[in-house]
């Protein structure tokens, strides 16, 4: 009875809170912190993906000696985001995993995101079904061109029906209203490197203090600062996953003929079409291409389409 008890107590559940290689940081169900690695067996099964353990995963580890464990099971996961690890690469990296919501932090300059970087990171968190929240950071710099460059931007998104939002963590515009989005949910945080994650998440919840480092002067492209996806617990509620800044994102597991499913205007207007099995490419009585035409669809979403549904490999900053 005494081993049957002993084992019991080693045997733990808990959440990653961080990854950093073959290592992984877990809260147990009690709120303590342990240091565990994989099970052998664990590792050998037939995994697709560069890490078969993320952060927001749930797993079962067993407790060899102090704070320090091995994991031995990874519980199901209501949905996860993924990305192809570089973008001639086959291997896949799962970023984040079970997730209420994601918010892509985009910067119209210093350094500018591209649409179709924004489109590829939107589809796959369609297929995923998780809702996402695109959030425009450093309004303060912009020049009146950026500004409407940036309106442009929100234009596209806000009439497909995603939540846009402008804040500024230098001059406080918005934080409030990120602040109650972030509130009482499980937020994967996303962009390219040195649209300012880290910052806008300090500034929201300042005990955290993350590290940041300005943008190069030179490139207007960012320095990487978060070098591991972690978690953290807000103290107004709920938890955000700060992420190493994302340069190209490549799809994983989408079909082409299903591709459409996580265009939301495609998807909607395709029914119309002449062909039940229309790639929405060339086919006559194409009512997707006729939409691009008279300007229902954004022609940059279109071209986003196109470029997927060729996989033409292209690296999207």
């Amino acid at each position: 009875m005494f081993f049957i008890n002993a084992l019991v107590d080693r045997m733990k559940s808990g959440l990653v809170l961080k990854t950093t290689g073959s290592r992984y940081t877990i809260r147990d169900n009690d709120g303590k912190i342990y240091f565990c690695s994989i099970r052998g067996k664990l590792r050998l099964k037939g995994v697709k993906t560069t890490n078969p353990i993320t952060v927001g995963d749930y797993v079962d580890f067993e407790v060899d000696e102090g704070d320090v464990g091995a994991i031995s099971r990874v519980h199901d996961r209501k949905n996860y985001i993924i990305r192809r690890s570089t973008n001639l690469s086959r291997e896949s990296h799962v970023i984040a995993a079970n997730l209420d919501q994601t918010l892509l932090i985009i910067t119209i300059e210093f350094p500018e995101t591209q649409l179709a970087f924004i489109d590829r990171y939107l589809v796959t968190a369609e297929a995923y079904r998780i809702p996402t929240t695109l959030v425009f950071n450093k309004t303060d710099l912009y020049t009146d061109e950026m500004i409407a460059k940036l309106n442009d931007y929100i234009s596209i998104y806000s009439k497909i029906g995603y939540p846009c939002i402008q804040v500024s963590a230098e001059t406080g515009q918005n934080l409030a209203e990120l602040r109650n989005i972030l509130t009482g949910k499980v937020s994967l945080i996303s962009g390219n490197s040195g649209v300012g994650k880290s910052t806008l998440i300090n500034k929201i919840s300042p005990e955290l203090n993350l590290k940041t480092e300005l943008i190069s002067s030179y490139h207007l492209m960012g320095k990487h600062t978060t070098t591991f996806s972690e978690m953290f617990e807000l103290s107004f509620g709920g938890f955000i996953i700060d992420t190493p800044g994302i340069k190209g994102f490549g799809l994983v597991d989408i079909e082409n003929d299903e591709l459409y499913h996580y265009f939301p205007e495609i998807f909607k207007i395709a029914s119309d079409c002449k062909f039940y099995n229309c790639t929405h490419i060339h086919e006559p009585g194409c009512a997707v291409i006729r939409a691009v035409d008279e300007g229902v669809i954004s022609p940059s979403r279109y071209i986003s389409y196109l470029s997927i549904h060729d996989d033409d490999n292209e690296k999207y900053r």
